[in-house]
């Protein structure tokens, strides 16, 4: 079977020869530490895990490059820098305060503290427009028509959009006006946020167009991290009345252009938005945040096959060994059996991971995908 042929299967509950081996990626710390640990291990890797990585027995996938951001983008800028931080204004006009220790390659081992966004009352939106003029030609690769003729006779996923291309409703909104001023909103500013929502939905539907004219993908990812360990950081009420509507829009013109999955992207515990995600015709929520108490074999029992579930491999077990990987990846037995579900580790793979235990959860992981179960003992 190709990596196409496998994914399909998966996704339709159908037999396999076995299920799609996908993985999201390492911090920059977690490649440090495994190029000391094992560098003639990892010399070969691409680093690249969306995309497969053939070292490893990842499938392969490919996606269209398509720019969704700013257009122009906001001027970085260093606003200030001691000895222990950095206050910068990046390229989305988020400022932000960093601190330099731990950090590797520009990834901090801890969140920035935000300071000021874009958006701080409803004239600034009229900035945000601006830079989001849909489906200009700079939008889009120079050689597209090239690339889609290749694409026609693929034989691995293709993707609409590289992971984090298309964010959310609320995922824009945060990035536009920060977690607190965005609580707010919906209650102080609800005209604007009827604006925002409806101006993005049809933003990414006409920036999508172009794309979907000249071909079919196998699913399109909006990133929405729009939870929390304890729940949604907005109520159902406030999702159905805001959101909904323009996510079922989204979701009907993707469909309707040959986008066979529509998955979100979300940490935290969105249970209590899972049934609108269902009732606007979302088929995959990933990655399972197993430290928000969620877990892929709870949310198959709620909510049946017609959610499609990636991830939910719990990171905090991999450094624990080899018989804790074990135990942890034969709880999913049933659902490799049953379809529908593609385990990739809850997120990106942290520091504490040592090489070691990463290999062994991969070599691990093949055994389950090919239902070869012995081999978790």
């Amino acid at each position: 079977m190709t990596d196409l042929d496998r994914f399909h299967a998966c996704m339709q509950y159908a037999p396999a020869d076995r299920r799609p081996n996908h993985e999201l990626g390492v911090w920059r710390q977690t490649r440090e530490r495994w190029t000391r640990e094992a560098p003639d291990a990892v010399s070969e890797l691409t680093w690249h895990w969306f995309d497969g990585e053939t070292a490893l027995g990842m499938d392969r996938r490919e996606f269209i490059s398509v720019d969704y951001g700013f257009i122009p983008p906001f001027d970085p800028e260093l606003i200030e820098e001691t000895a222990d931080y950095e206050v910068r204004r990046n390229a989305k006009g988020v400022v932000t305060r960093a601190l330099k220790q731990g950090a590797v390659g520009g990834q901090r081992m801890c969140m920035d503290q935000y300071l000021a966004w874009p958006v701080s009352r409803p004239n600034d939106f009229a900035d945000i427009k601006r830079r989001l003029v849909a489906a200009t030609t700079d939008r889009y690769p120079s050689d597209l028509d090239g690339r889609v003729a290749g694409w026609l006779t693929r034989d691995v996923p293709l993707i609409l959009g590289h992971n984090c291309a298309i964010n959310g409703f609320y995922w824009r909104a945060r990035e536009w006006m920060g977690t607190e001023a965005l609580s707010y909103a919906w209650y102080d500013y609800p005209d604007l946020m009827h604006e925002m929502m409806a101006f993005f939905g049809e933003f990414v539907i006409e920036t999508s167009r172009p794309v979907l004219e000249r071909i079919d993908v196998e699913y399109v990812t909006l990133n929405e991290d729009l939870s929390m360990k304890n729940g949604p950081l907005l109520s159902p009420a406030t999702y159905r009345t805001f959101i909904l509507p323009h996510l079922e829009r989204l979701v009907a013109f993707f469909k309707g252009h040959g986008v066979r999955y529509l998955a979100i992207d979300t940490d935290g515990d969105p249970t209590a938005l899972i049934p609108l995600f269902l009732d606007a015709g979302v088929d995959v929520i990933w990655p399972i945040e197993r430290a928000a108490g969620v877990s892929p074999q709870a949310w198959r029992r709620q909510f049946g096959k017609t959610l499609r579930l990636w991830g939910g491999v719990d990171k905090r077990v991999l450094p624990l060994g080899r018989d804790a990987i074990a135990e942890h990846l034969r709880d999913f037995i049933p659902l490799i059996e049953e379809g529908g579900f593609i385990p990739t580790v809850d997120h990106t793979v942290p520091p504490d991971v040592s090489w070691d235990n990463f290999r062994t959860y991969l070599d691990l992981k093949h055994a389950l995908l090919a239902g070869e179960f012995g081999a978790l003992e």
